[in-house]
């Protein structure tokens, strides 16, 4: 999904994260929330629309 930012996301992972960095950092934008590794900041970003994410965390959640 391509996707245009008005500013520089906000990454930010869960606060139960260690320090090892085997983390991903979530960013979430007005059209879109972004999923990055921890560990390579500059790397690849995965960018799925709002629904998408809710349907992801809601599924989490269940198990």
């Amino acid at each position: 999904m391509p996707h245009t930012l008005a500013r520089t996301p906000h990454w930010r992972k869960s606060t139960r994260s260690g320090n090892s960095g085997n983390c991903v950092e979530v960013a979430a934008g007005p059209v879109a929330v972004g999923v990055r590794d921890s560990k390579d900041p500059g790397g690849p970003e995965l960018w799925v629309e709002p629904s998408d994410w809710r349907a992801f965390t809601a599924a989490l959640v269940g198990r």
